[in-house]
């Protein structure tokens, strides 16, 4: 078995050369990503201390607020995606 060196890894990626589509991609990815975070701030996902799913609800529950982030992104969000994608298009200039 061999280790790839670091020579053989690939270069690291420029926001320069990244297209608009790329970078709303990204923008609504941390949007989703920031959102998830602060559910799970707030509580959502815990499980219930009574009657609750067990440790399969405890396992999963991540997967379930990364998907409602995903989909309150996809509804409009809170707007955080556009100010990210205007501040990286403007650096990316």
């Amino acid at each position: 078995m061999s280790i790839n060196s670091v020579a053989n890894l690939p270069p690291p990626m420029h926001n320069a050369g990244a297209p608009a589509d790329g970078l709303k991609e990204l923008s609504k990815d941390l949007e989703a990503t920031f959102l998830a975070e602060m559910l799970k701030s707030a509580g959502f996902g815990e499980t219930p201390k009574v009657f609750g799913g067990g440790t399969g609800e405890d396992q999963f529950a991540s997967f379930l607020v990364q998907e409602y982030s995903k989909k309150i992104v996809e509804a409009g969000g809170i707007g955080l995606a556009e100010q990210i994608f205007h501040s990286l298009n403007e650096r990316s200039k």
